[in-house]
């Protein structure tokens, strides 16, 4: 049981109290291979007993969808998506993540307020207030970064993938390119400094996830061991993979 801990202000009626369960974060640019991980850690959790809740953005009942009908057109504007965004935080934090929390699940969260910071700040907007809009968040217990060391990888995981270039992970409103590929690979190269900037400033576990998928799991496996208190027995029942 730990305390509850905010960036900044939180929301109104919530008072800080020990929270019984885990906030565990996977963060990480678009296509590097969070919803894999995640789905691996959160079988393998179950399978140790651990009740889960599995989480991410754009899934909360008052401003998903809307967030998802909005992309669907060209024309929504820097600031009303970042709304969009916090709305859709902030909603799922006090209907989903804090009564997970408190009834101590495992909290699962493909993205956390890191994604939405750095989306906006490569976008312009001001860096301090996108922060202060954040300030409800709860501190996580661990901040697990998947790391790669250039966007050309994440071209090929797309393609590998058989997906197409979206338009928003391609950056194609910031008109950094004169295709979908020129502009992918800028836009992802942005966010990548902007994650590798933010790594140092609230503590990132980096793991590198250039990797085969079976190695990152196993280094995703002894992170959150140790964060829910099973570190040494699972350091001497896993074996070395390569």
């Amino acid at each position: 049981m730990r305390p509850m801990t905010f960036f900044g202000t939180p929301l109104p009626g919530v008072e800080p109290e020990p929270l019984n369960g885990k906030l565990i974060v996977i963060e990480g640019t678009d296509g590097v291979g969070r919803s894999t991980q995640i789905a691996i850690l959160r079988q393998w959790l179950e399978a140790r007993g651990h009740a889960v809740l599995d989480t991410g953005m754009t899934r909360s009942e008052l401003a998903g969808q809307g967030i998802k009908e909005a992309k669907q057109g060209h024309t929504l504007g820097r600031l009303t998506m970042q709304l969009y965004y916090a709305a859709d935080f902030a909603d799922r934090l006090e209907n989903e993540m804090l009564p997970a929390l408190r009834a101590g699940f495992v909290v699962l969260t493909d993205r956390y307020i890191f994604s939405a910071i750095a989306r906006a700040v490569v976008r312009g907007v001001d860096p301090q207030w996108i922060r202060r809009i954040y300030d409800i968040a709860i501190v996580p217990d661990v901040v697990i970064y998947l790391r790669i060391n250039r966007a050309e990888e994440l071209v090929m995981r797309l393609l590998a993938a058989g997906r197409k270039f979206d338009y928003w992970e391609s950056g194609m409103d910031l008109h950094l390119g004169e295709d979908f590929y020129d502009s992918f690979i800028a836009y992802q190269t942005r966010l990548l400094h902007e994650f590798d900037r933010m790594s140092d400033e609230y503590g990132f576990r980096v793991v590198d996830a250039s990797r085969s998928i079976r190695r990152v799991a196993a280094d995703l496996r002894r992170i959150v061991a140790h964060v829910i208190g099973e570190g040494r027995g699972l350091a001497r029942r896993e074996t070395l993979i390569t």
